[in-house]
This record gives structure tokens, C-alpha cells and sequence, in this order.
């Protein structure tokens, strides 16, 4: 009995010196965007297998019925885009334009997920929770929910970090090798893109204060109207921030040290690759010249493309001879080639481990991109918004990628683009070298993500990481009044350098003036 007392004893000795006993999480993804759920699904499966009770709230409900994690389903911003129908993903607008109707998009999705009955039921509810985990996707508002529950804050981000990440952990990045993310500007910048780059970046602060955070500060004041802390106090509460990047995906960058890289956090690093279906599985075998997987993602449908978009690309793969994979969200395909299979869903990784699969033809998503790296495979690229374009132009960069305009590119050059990236080793050497550097990590993302999160419930909020840049405005953070005040003296002591001289000057004009005067008139009395 008193071995078994031990063992109890040890057993929880153990489990809080390696991690924390049963903690309750609430994780908030706000995004109607499914691949950036998808990010950290595996992620919020394995903390509740870790006895971490977790509650989620997404966008989407839940298809499979899990005691695991609860779920809770603020759907209604579905609705409201289906009203709306299909995007213009082609159309041209300024960028305080889109800034604009970014934040409107935002406020809305914001208003969605607090208007939610089984949300409201949550806030009305008498439940606490040690840790809130929230997405940063500039949902300021939503933030309130840590402060709300009087819980700790993490935030946790699927394409990495950009501006305001930076600036909610003081993180400096400077703008002169770190393009803003929605361009497709990559680290190596022409004195040119480094002047738009810092051209768009003021414009961007500029929106973000003048037009975004007074509008989530009304929302956050409207569903928050007894907060114990300000929005400004919310944005400074983040103990540690969870990154979709890492440095072999894209490059070298400076950060705060509770800025954690997890690029792949939705691989299943252990995991063997799956049975192919019975069709796909025939389909991909019997290709004699090989296979090349089209699917633009979750958040873009192909089937939604204009039609003449769409001949050029069946008119492409039907001369080809190696056979085409098409992630199509119809049934039916007018006029789809013979060599064309077509489905509303394939098993994405299982499809890029499988060693006939030579090309992935994508529109430039970051998970897309990372699975792409992660099997070796080669990119097309046919991006289409946010940071899609960077992802592409770093793929090409990187020599394991090439793009093209989706909706000027013709048949000729796509198919020509095609052929050179199958042709052409260098593109699959470049791939794989990618995927080995990617691959030398000490541990996967998945377990460098439940270690930082259980460190930061184990120490509190980890206060000892939070940098006293936070406490800093912009000009002291970036050192401008101080090499304000430099400057304005240095200007001062040679502007009176200049004066002295300038005396001196007419000093010397003056004597010598004098001499000239007093000699000539000498030679005149002679």
C-alpha cells in the first residue's frame, strides 16, 4: 500500500515538474478560413489528450462527435458570405481601400462570434478557464474574452507573424529585409521595393489606428461594457505567441524569445502515409509519366473560376501526358479531360508522399506550401490573395517553384510552365533539399507547441519573457527621440559652426576690404 502511495506520489511529482494538471483552455479561432483551423486541430486534440479540458469556438461547428473537446459553432458569418456570394478576387483597389474593407470584414466577424447564442451562453455562465488561446487575426475585440474570464492570454498565429503581432509582443522587424505580408516582395529588396515596403507599412499603421482599433474599441466596449481592463491593457496581456512559421520555410528573422516558430503544426510528423481510396489509389498507380495534384485550397473553390479560366486549364492537362489529380467541388466537370480525375476532397499528404506524384500545382497557401516542402515536391503557383504571393515568390526564390497570373496567364505558358518544372530536376533537387533542412529540427512542432503552453500555465503567464519594449511608444521604441534630439543638436553646433564662419568671413572681407581701400588710395596721393 505504501509503494502504491509512492508511485501516486511520484507520478504526480512528475507530471507537474514536466507539464500541468489538467488546466481548462478556451481556444478561439474567429476566421471562416478552414485551413487555418486546420493548423491547430492537431495541436487542441493533443492538449486534450493531455487531460487539459479545452473548449473551442470556430466558426464551423464540429462534424465528429468528440468528448475530447467541446465545440462550440459561431456559424453565422457563413451565412452572411454565402449572401454575398463569390468573391472578385481580381479586383483592383487602393490599399486604404482594402484596408478598410478588411477591418468592416473583421468587425463583422467579430460581431458574429459575440452575437452567437451558445457564445452568449458561455460569457453568462459562471465557467472560468487558466488560459485563453486566441488566433490574431486582428479581431482586437475578441480579445476581451481573457480578461473576461480573468484567464491568461496566448495568442497563436497560422502564417506566422506580420506588423501587429510585432507590435502586440514589441518585436521589432526591420522593414528594410521583412516585406509587409500581403505583398509578393520576398527578404531581397531592390532600393525600390524597400520604399514601398516602408510606404505600406506607414499606411498600414496609419489605417490600423486611425480607422481599425477605434472601431474594434466600440465593439469591445459594447460586449465587454464591465471590463476590468482597457482594449490597450488586453493587447499588452499576451504571455507567448505560437508562430505557422519557421526559418528553413522562409528566412532568418529576429524574435522576442515567447515568439515560438511551429511551422507544420498540422503534419503528422510520426505518422506513416495512408492507403490511397480504391480509385484514386489505381488511378495514381497506373499513371505511366507520373501525376500532378491541382487543388487551390479551401478557402478558394476552382469550380467557382470563370469559365474561361477554366478551358485553359482543361485545355493544358488534356495535352499532357501525365495525369491530372483536380480537387473540383463539383460532380461533374463539363468537358473534363480523359487523364483528369476530379473530386471535392483528397487526402492532401497522403497524395504529395506518394512517390509518382511529381508536381503540385497550388494556390500558394502556407500550409500548402509547408506539405509541398515538408514531401519534396515541386510548386506551380497560381496565387490569388493575402499571403499566398509571398509563399509563391519565396517557393520560386528557394529554386523549387515557379507562378504564374491566374487570370491573365494563357495556355501556352501554363503549359509551358508545367513542362519545365517536370522537366527540369533542379526544381525537385531544390524541393528536397528544402524538405531535409526542414526536416533536421530536435523536436516536431507539435511538441514544442504543448511545451510552451503548458510553460506558460506552469510559470504563471511567464512574466519574466515579456519585453520592456512593450512599454515603449513608437518613437522610443525605434530610438526616434533620441536620435531626434542628436540630430537637432548636431544641426545646432553646425549651424553655429556655420555662423561663426560666416562672421569670420566677414571679418576677414572686412580687413582685407580695408587694406585694399587704404593701399589704393596711397597709389593716389603718389
Amino acid at each position: 500500500m505504501q509503494l502504491l502511495g509512492l508511485g501516486v506520489l511520484v507520478g504526480l511529482l512528475h507530471q507537474l515538474a514536466v507539464g500541468v494538471l489538467g488546466a481548462k483552455i478556451l481556444a478561439v479561432f474567429p476566421f471562416p478560413g478552414k485551413s487555418q483551423y486546420i493548423f491547430a486541430e492537431q495541436y487542441l486534440r493533443e492538449l486534450a489528450r493531455r487531460d487539459h479540458n479545452v473548449t473551442v469556438i470556430n466558426t464551423f461547428g464540429s462534424s465528429e462527435e468528440s468528448s475530447a473537446v467541446r465545440i462550440i459553432g459561431a456559424t453565422k458569418i457563413h451565412e452572411l458570405m454565402a449572401a454575398f456570394g463569390s468573391a472578385d478576387y481580381n479586383q483592383q483597389a487602393s490599399q486604404w481601400t482594402m484596408l478598410t474593407m478588411t477591418t468592416e470584414f473583421l468587425n463583422m466577424l467579430t460581431t458574429c462570434v459575440l452575437e452567437d447564442e451558445k457564445v452568449k451562453q458561455l460569457l453568462q455562465s459562471d465557467e472560468t478557464f487558466d488560459l485563453v488561446l486566441l488566433e490574431t487575426v486582428q479581431n482586437e475585440a475578441l480579445f476581451g474574452l481573457a480578461q473576461h474570464f480573468k484567464a491568461l492570454t496566448m495568442g497563436i498565429s497560422s502564417y506566422g507573424t506580420d506588423r501587429h503581432i510585432d507590435e502586440l509582443m514589441g518585436n521589432i522587424s526591420p522593414l528594410s529585409f521583412n516585406p509587409m505580408l500581403l505583398s509578393s516582395r520576398t527578404e531581397h529588396m531592390s532600393y525600390e521595393q524597400r520604399l514601398w515596403n516602408v510606404w505600406e507599412a506607414s499606411l498600414s499603421w496609419l489605417h490600423r489606428r486611425v480607422v481599425h482599433l477605434p472601431s474594434q474599441e466600440r465593439l469591445y466596449k459594447q460586449y465587454f461594457p464591465k471590463a476590468s481592463q482597457t482594449l490597450e491593457q488586453v493587447l499588452d496581456s499576451f504571455s507567448l505567441m505560437l508562430l505557422g512559421q519557421h526559418f528553413t520555410l522562409s528566412y532568418p528573422r529576429p524574435y522576442l524569445p515567447n515568439m515560438i516558430e511551429v511551422g507544420g503544426l498540422h503534419l503528422q510528423h510520426s505518422r506513416e502515409p495512408q492507403p490511397l481510396p480504391v480509385d484514386v489509389a489505381k488511378f495514381v498507380a497506373e499513371a505511366q509519366h507520373g501525376v500532378i495534384y491541382f487543388s487551390m485550397g479551401s478557402n478558394i473553390k476552382s469550380a467557382d473560376l470563370p469559365t474561361a479560366r477554366l478551358q485553359v486549364l482543361m485545355q493544358v492537362f488534356g495535352r499532357l501526358k501525365q495525369r491530372v489529380l483536380w480537387k473540383f467541388e463539383q460532380q461533374q466537370l463539363t468537358d473534363q479531360p480523359a487523364n483528369v480525375l476530379i473530386s471535392k476532397w483528397f487526402p492532401q499528404p497522403d497524395i504529395l508522399a506518394h512517390p509518382n506524384v511529381k508536381l503540385f500545382i497550388t494556390h500558394g497557401g502556407l500550409l500548402s506550401t509547408i506539405e509541398s516542402i515538408y514531401f519534396g515536391k515541386p510548386v506551380l503557383g497560381l496565387p490569388v490573395f493575402y499571403d499566398q504571393h509571398l509563399n509563391v515568390q519565396r517557393a520560386k526564390q528557394a529554386g523549387f517553384g515557379l507562378t504564374l497570373n491566374l487570370w491573365t496567364m494563357t495556355a501556352a505558358e501554363l503549359h509551358d510552365v508545367i513542362v519545365e518544372l517536370l522537366s527540369n530536376e533542379s526544381y525537385t533537387q531544390a524541393a528536397q533539399l528544402k524538405s531535409k533542412l526542414y526536416g533536421d529540427q530536435k523536436d516536431t512542432p507539435l511538441d514544442r507547441a504543448i511545451w510552451w503552453t503548458e510553460y506558460v500555465l506552469r510559470h504563471n503567464g511567464a512574466p519574466h519573457l515579456r519585453s520592456a519594449s512593450r512599454d515603449l511608444n513608437l518613437a522610443q521604441l525605434h530610438g526616434l527621440d533620441t536620435w531626434g534630439l542628436l540630430c537637432a543638436v548636431a544641426s545646432l553646433i553646425g549651424l553655429l559652426l556655420l555662423l561663426v564662419l560666416a562672421t569670420l568671413l566677414r571679418v576677414v572681407r572686412n580687413i582685407f576690404g580695408k587694406r585694399c581701400i587704404k593701399t589704393g588710395s596711397e597709389k593716389k596721393t603718389q
